[in-house]
């Protein structure tokens, strides 16, 4: 019995293992991220580029090593469910961008249009 007691106080060294090498992971994808913010590492649209698949990567090791989506015996419904709550909310994200956008171009003034009309076009050069 006490076995059993001591067993459910203290996780298991896999679990433990697995949560400080989700930590160091993380850690480093945080740091990486912040290093390339400081100095300048590089453009504004690299920058961009390289925060967002660092984001990605950062919710993967999340996901992988403190909730062990993916670690689950069969059926895996937690990651069924994951996969496509994540799935709707970026179609709700893109789809909002894309129609702000598009409102954006709609209700500009004439002479906001014109100018847009020849930035886009490089018609003024």
């Amino acid at each position: 019995m006490k076995h059993e007691e001591a067993k459910t106080l203290h996780p298991s060294t896999e679990t433990s293992r697995s949560f400080v090498v989700g930590l160091l992971l993380s850690l480093v994808l945080t740091f990486a991220a912040y290093y390339a913010v400081v100095y300048h590492v590089f453009g504004t649209t690299e920058l961009t580029i390289f925060i967002i698949v660092l984001a990605f990567v950062q919710l993967a090791v999340q996901l992988y090593y403190f909730l062990h989506m993916g670690r689950e015996p069969k059926p895996r419904w937690n990651l069924y469910v994951f996969l496509s709550t994540f799935s709707v909310i970026l179609f709700i994200v893109v789809a909002s961008i894309w129609i702000m956008h598009h409102l954006h171009y709609n209700l500009m003034s004439p002479s906001e249009m014109m100018e847009y009309t020849l930035e886009k076009e490089a018609l003024d050069k």
